[in-house]
């Protein structure tokens, strides 16, 4: 009889130990969707119920979940929210969809974005971000869709971003970026719709004939 109490508690605590890692993960994301709460204005309280108290962030509206608890989508999109990006939404190494267009969102965005590596659709358009686009963005192999337009972007359009191997999307239009429009790679199937109102950009890349570097600022210089 003895033994067969032990084996069960055995058996208990070897289940409970197995399942720790899920709410560890949950914490963690929690933690990260919690640092933009803290970064932010919201003047419509949409998001009064990110509560880091919680065990996971699964029950917080405006986010959702797959079966394992880990977040994979984030909408916020015409939110009112104001304020910055955060780095720490790097650790959401599960996030398919990161919607935070129309917003009021102002500052660089963080380099650590290249961090989701799960991304499908990243939509910051219509907000206030200023900065470089991030090289780092051409590690999410999985992204379909990158619509940063109608912010104020500065600085060349990375080149890296030409291999992302699944990009059938991008509007960078309505920023003040600048040098030239990268051709290769995915770029080839993308018209000038998607580059437009760029005041300082020049055109499509032709043959590397032309070719530019950054200068002290966040504009670019033409060089021979």
């Amino acid at each position: 009889m003895a033994l067969w109490t032990l084996f069960h508690l055995t058996l208990i605590l070897v289940l409970i130990l197995t399942a720790s890692p899920a709410p560890a993960l949950a914490n963690s994301e929690g933690d990260a969707l919690y640092a933009l709460r803290r970064a932010v204005k919201d003047p419509g309280n949409v998001l009064r119920s990110w509560d880091p108290t919680l065990v996971d962030p699964c029950t917080w509206f405006h986010v959702t979940c797959d079966n394992d608890n880990r977040v994979t989508r984030l909408d916020l999109a015409n939110s009112k929210l104001s304020g910055n990006l955060v780095p720490e939404l790097g650790r959401l190494e599960h996030l398919q969809y990161l919607e935070l267009s129309m917003n009021n969102l102002v500052g660089p965005i963080p380099e650590e974005m290249g961090g989701l590596k799960s991304l499908v659709s990243l939509d910051l358009y219509q907000n206030n971000l200023t900065g470089p686009i991030p090289p780092s963005l051409s590690k999410l192999s999985a992204l379909r869709f990158l619509r940063l337009n109608d912010n104020r972007l500065t600085g060349r359009i990375p080149k890296q971003l030409t291999k992302l191997p699944n990009l059938k999307i991008i509007n960078v239009s309505n920023n003040d970026l600048c040098g030239t429009i990268p051709t290769s790679g995915c770029f080839s199937q993308f018209s000038e719709e998607s580059f437009k109102n760029n005041p300082r950009l020049e055109g499509p890349e032709l043959m590397g004939f032309v070719r530019y570097e950054y200068d002290k600022g966040e504009g670019c210089n033409r060089i021979s």
